[in-house]
């Protein structure tokens, strides 16, 4: 066994027993002669010992302790040799911690030191290199067409001492993973062996095993919460052969963008449908227009969103791809360079705070434009005369059928540009001379002026309201949601999505703090309660996206006001929420807790805005992550509000949770 090992919370006894398993099953089978293996078992061992020579031992020195939520060591992990010149290949996870030192064992116990020469930052994967007056074998990778899911797949790690690799025995369960860039299978994997080669039973190497995650921006830690799971990835090798001289050059690589946002939230169902086009970026360089319908990509036809997510990401920044678009009747094809990054994008701010009118009943069109609920001092409605009770009829001679459709030009547009607005006052139409489009604000108003004002009961049976428990088919977890005996089918609601601190919270407490919060500022409280009682988990985010979901289905919902906040550990499992389902989540309220490390915030998005209140300590220590926090998401142009809670952290106060109410109430703001 290794003298040292890389540590995992709750999972290190059970990972030591899996690899002491597996070493007893390999002496055992080593003592069994070949003919009393049946066919598959012979292939199984035929397959390992042919992969043997291409697969090393890495050991790394110095650098972090922690990468997000893993505590790491200095403990071996896998390589795979890709290059007769010494050339290895391995996750991006095992250099996380920034080690000083990287030593290489290669298959004849021989000992080199390496350098890291370059970085796949789309399939997070390392390039290594050593020196060696000879030339290394290199595996045979195989072809990428003909994987099938079913076929078995061996993936194996040199992670201990010993002429033979570790393995496990499972098959692809899944082809094209993580769009387009994996594939999925049930074998065993456990941190140790990632960089590690999954192959074939002809002992070809299928790809590279790698933690990886649907979540964007996730860094190099992404989905290692699911090793040893039943779930584990492996990035095709014909794919790293493809850029493996790019790599070799020492060039970072870095998925492709090209800086668009889509219409609609059911990537499964919905067109590529173009909802915003960021300024400067290949796709407004190609001249691609909201309203224009991606139908192919490179000769691959495109009929819904997940088809162009497949499509763009196993590409990378810097490449060059062929698109056709439908404009109205035509079709046209644009050429367009991926980019690395976009530039940062700000939301446009007319300066208006839209009436919340309640929906016409059936059969009835529900009247045209914008009510305003307030103007914003000194904002660009404010400069152009509009005043609360004013109806918006037209933008720039655009005739506007309501809110949604004011909010869908604002997301063409970007800060600085002059817009004309027209406008009813008592009756009279009138038009407002041109203003200048400012930034969305972040102070928090003390006061506003009903959202709405009294609402005739719709025909028809109520919902159920008041205290709801239930539960999900495919979850453990309970959920508790709180519907306002007030609730009327006509009137759409926001949702909070409350995440308790780590041991839970008392359900007659949390109902006392929001009862009357929610009856009076038209929400919905849904809090769902994690596994473990004593922590979250970060795989519980599909269990708190599904039960939110599951309210959506049964309740009007306003998609402008549904916010995910926590306290502690919940506020942390809110950040990873808010950034995982940037389509349903519009706010994030974090409650003494900063960033978290891993939750990466994403680019500022033209149609998915989002908002960010950070309520902690306003001195002491751990102000500075505060601190940092703050100017992070600030220089994505994300608008910030901060409440500073003196000395120390704390759970919110009445007055204070009046506020994070009121800050709710303003994300409809234009």
């Amino acid at each position: 066994m290794p003298t040292s090992l890389r540590t995992y919370p709750a999972a290190r006894l059970a990972l030591l027993g899996t690899a002491v398993a597996l070493f007893a099953m390999l002496v055992a089978a080593r003592q069994v002669s070949a003919q009393e293996l049946d066919p598959i078992e012979r292939a199984i061992q035929s397959a390992a010992e042919k992969c043997a020579p291409f697969l090393v031992r890495i050991e790394t020195l110095g650098g972090f302790e922690k990468v997000g939520n893993v505590l790491v060591g200095t403990g071996p992990t896998t390589g795979l040799v890709v290059g007769p010149q010494g050339y290895v290949i391995s996750s991006a996870f095992n250099f996380a911690q920034k080690p000083a030192q990287i030593l290489i064992y290669l298959g004849d116990g021989s000992r080199h030191p390496a350098k890291l020469i370059a970085t796949d930052h789309n399939h997070q994967l390392v390039l290594l290199k050593i020196e060696i007056d000879r030339e290394l074998p290199i595996p045979t990778p195989a072809p990428l067409d003909k994987v099938a899911v079913g076929q078995t797949a061996i993936a194996l790690g040199r992670a201990f001492e010993g002429d033979k690799p570790n393995l496990s025995v499972g098959i692809i369960s899944a082809v094209n993973r993580i769009w387009g860039k994996a594939f999925q299978t049930d074998a065993k994997i456990s941190p140790n062996n990632y960089g590690g080669a999954l192959v074939d039973l002809n002992g070809r190497v299928l790809g590279v095993l790698a933690p990886l995650s649907l979540m964007p921006g996730g860094g190099e830690d992404a989905g290692v919460e699911w090793y040893d799971s039943g779930i584990g990835f492996a990035v095709p090798l014909e794919t790293i052969n493809r850029v493996l001289p790019r790599l070799q050059k020492g060039e970072d690589l870095h998925p492709g963008l090209m800086g668009i946002s889509l219409k609609g939230s059911d990537i499964y169902a919905d067109p590529a449908a173009i909802a915003a086009v960021q300024p400067n970026s290949p796709a407004a360089k190609a001249e691609l227009k909201p309203g224009d319908v991606i139908t192919q990509i490179e000769g691959t036809p495109i009929t819904r969103q997940a088809q162009l997510k497949h499509a763009l990401g196993p590409r990378f920044a810097g490449d060059i791809i062929k698109i056709k678009v439908k404009r109205g009747k035509d079709e046209l094809e644009k050429e367009l360079k991926l980019v690395a990054k976009l530039a940062a994008y700000q939301h446009p701010f007319l300066g208006i705070l839209p009436q919340r009118e309640p929906e016409p009943e059936m059969g009835k069109e529900p009247p045209k434009g914008v009510t305003l609920r307030a103007v914003y001092p000194e904002s660009a409605a404010a400069k152009a005369g509009l005043l609360p009770g004013d109806r918006l009829i037209a933008i720039d001679d655009k005739e506007l059928a309501s809110r949604a459709a004011l909010q869908d030009y604002l997301n063409t547009l970007n800060i600085g540009v002059s817009v004309n607005v027209k406008f009813q006052r008592g009756g009279k139409e009138q038009t407002a001379a041109a203003a200048k489009l400012d930034k969305l604000p972040e102070n928090i108003p003390p006061d506003l002026p009903p959202a709405h004002g009294p609402i005739a009961s719709p025909s028809g049976d109520p919902p159920r309201t008041g205290l709801i428990t239930f539960k999900l088919p495919e979850f453990p977890n309970e959920c508790v949601s709180l519907i306002p005996d007030s609730y009327q089918t006509n009137v759409p609601h926001g949702i909070v999505i409350w995440l308790h601190a780590p041991g839970g919270t008392k359900t007659d407490e949390l109902t006392a703090q929001w009862k009357d919060l929610c009856a009076k500022h038209d929400l919905i409280l849904v809090a769902p309660k994690s596994g473990d009682i004593t922590r979250w988990q970060r795989s519980e985010t599909d269990f708190i996206r599904k039960a939110c979901d599951d309210v959506i289905s049964k309740y009007n919902i306003d998609r402008t006001r549904v916010v995910v906040a926590g306290q502690d550990g919940g506020a942390a499992l809110a950040a990873f929420v808010a950034f995982q389902h940037r389509d349903l989540i519009r706010g994030l309220a974090m409650v003494n807790a900063p960033l978290p490390n891993g939750a990466n915030p994403p680019a500022n998005d033209p149609v998915y805005r989002l908002a960010f209140f950070l309520a902690g300590p306003s001195e002491g220590p751990t102000v500075i992550k505060y601190q940092a926090a703050v100017k992070k998401l600030r220089d994505l142009f994300y608008p910030v509000s901060v409440l500073g809670q003196g000395a120390a952290g704390r759970p919110l106060e009445e007055k204070e949770r009046a506020e994070l109410i009121r800050w709710i109430d303003c994300l409809d703001r234009l």
